[in-house]
């Protein structure tokens, strides 16, 4: 059941085929990436003290190496902690612990600001992989560890309302039925597909790459490391039969380019969108520039890339706005349902929480009993979203229970910046919220109560912010005010202070 096999079946029928390319570059072969990955996998278990199972962390901006590392480490019957590269280093140093990483794979941009931090953490060796040190564990292959269907694969870390991250623990199984369930709802892919690679390979995204190297797909870095319209465009003219994810904001942000025009929309194969709610305006937009090869849909990394999806052929007929922004019917091997606070089903129509099961759900987070108890209850995943189904399946998003805000396709829990927050001596209480964005899809909002004859400058609430937490969480405004909307229990009233926000033209 390792997932390593995947590649190892791909390189075996089409070892000549193009595995990873950088731009218009070649990089690896499908036969050069396996046997580099059986190598690294040797280098891995070499290590001293590594054993089946122990966890390997990749905080690493977009490499080629990010994709064989990933293999190698499921070849050595160890587990991957993919990391967001945009985290502050507090923040990496928190899941390194955490999860008792073992051993840590970074980018040149990481290599120094993590060296200490690792270390604390009890993580036992880091790897630069700019550096000469990540080609010497080139060694010997080894042979293929044999993983059980329920071994650990991947731990995905999410942050929770207290603003402590939680690790998804995600199986050799879960990933396999994930990676199936694309062929079965998304696209039956051949060798001759390419993939290309806009987001972070630490995301969710990221976890396409593993259908579209099990059918030899061309996987495409470009050359930028990241997402650039006029960039994208020309990779489109480069490669036929693409398929690439966008979240909305990057969406937005391509149909604004003066180079849409230009795109070559018969050389697309799939335009992947999720990770955030969208707007109507931009599916119709995406429909226009693009033709009917525009795909939306909804998962957690609990769940991953799996609950609901809106195929491309039911764009084709006329919808309405409702039915344009849904996030489409449920995906193949889950049951996704409705239900109220007493865990019943809803009638069609009717808002509640969205609860999933099936066998791509996490087995649980990592060491953390009372999470794990609270998500997976009677059998279900409970999303924390709130959702409505009509009478023919099709979901739409309503709200976040947990407050959750997500910008620019980023999730960012406000119980995290609150408590940076008050660490200011001037700061009394303070409360967050996202207000709507026409380009980041929320923008995260801080309301702000001072000590009395004290105002702190908002540009030392910012630095603050920036010393402890990601420059995406961030907010983006701030309002001093002299006290905050509660009930009659004394909490906060956060819906007043959206209400507050609403109507409002964002700056």
């Amino acid at each position: 059941m390792n997932l390593a096999v995947l590649l190892h079946n791909a390189a075996h029928s089409f070892g000549d085929r193009p595995a990873v390319s950088i731009g218009d570059e070649l990089a690896l072969t499908y036969g050069q990436l396996q046997r580099r990955v059986a190598r690294l996998a040797g280098g891995l278990r070499a290590q001293p003290g590594i054993a089946p199972g122990d966890r390997v962390a990749l905080v690493m901006s977009n490499r080629v190496q990010y994709l064989e590392l990933l293999f190698a480490i499921w070849h050595a019957g160890l587990v991957a902690v993919p990391v967001n590269a945009k985290l502050h280093p507090r923040e990496v140093a928190f899941i390194l612990h955490d999860c008792g990483v073992r051993l840590c794979f970074v980018t040149e941009e990481w290599a120094d600001p993590l060296a200490g931090l690792a270390t604390e953490a009890g993580v036992g060796r880091t790897f630069c992989v700019d550096r000469p040190e990540y080609e010497a564990l080139l060694a010997e292959p080894a042979a293929l560890h044999t993983a059980d269907r329920d071994d650990l694969a991947w731990i995905f870390y999410t942050s929770g309302t207290t603003g402590r991250p939680k690790g998804a623990m995600l199986s050799h199984l879960n990933l396999r039925l994930m990676a199936w369930s694309y062929l079965c709802d998304i696209d039956f892919l051949t060798e001759r597909d390419c993939l290309l690679h806009l987001g972070p390979q630490s995301h969710a995204a990221g976890l396409f790459a593993i259908t579209h190297i099990a059918k030899a797909s061309h996987q495409v870095l470009p050359a930028s490391g990241g997402f650039d319209a006029a960039e994208l465009v020309d990779l489109i003219a480069r490669y036929d039969r693409a398929t690439f994810f966008l979240a909305p904001t990057m969406l937005r942000r391509l149909l604004a380019s003066p180079q849409v025009a230009n795109v070559k929309a018969d050389h697309i194969r799939t335009l992947l969108c999720g990770a955030a709610p969208i707007y109507a305006d931009d599916v119709r937009g995406a429909l226009a520039a693009f033709g009917p090869t525009f795909w939306n849909g909804y998962g957690q990394g609990e769940c991953p890339c799996t609950i609901t999806a809106m195929p491309k052929h039911f764009y084709a007929e006329p919808l309405d706005a409702e039915r344009l922004i849904s996030v489409g019917i449920t995906r193949t091997g889950v049951e996704v349902r409705i239900v109220d606070e007493d865990e019943q089903p809803l009638p069609p129509g009717s808002v509640g929480e969205i609860v999933v099961r099936g066998d791509v759900v996490m087995r649980g987070y990592w060491e953390n009993a009372a999470a794990t108890a609270a998500a997976l209850r009677g059998g279900w995943l409970h999303t924390g979203d709130l959702g409505a189904m009509d009478d023919q399946g099709f979901l739409a998003l309503k709200d976040r229970s947990k407050d959750l805000i997500i910008s620019g396709g980023a999730n960012i829990y406000p119980r995290e910046v609150e408590e940076v927050l008050l660490r200011d001596p001037d700061v009394l209480e303070a409360a967050v919220v996202g207000a709507s964005d026409p380009e980041w899809g929320e923008r995260v909002v801080a309301f702000v109560v001072a000590r009395a004859g004290a105002v702190p400058p908002t540009g030392r609430l910012e630095q603050l912010c920036l010393d402890h937490i990601a420059r995406f969480k961030r907010p983006k405004e701030y309002r001093f005010v002299a006290e905050l909307p509660r009930n009659n229990y004394g909490k906060v009233l956060k819906t007043e202070l959206r209400r507050r926000l609403a109507g409002e033209d964002p700056p």
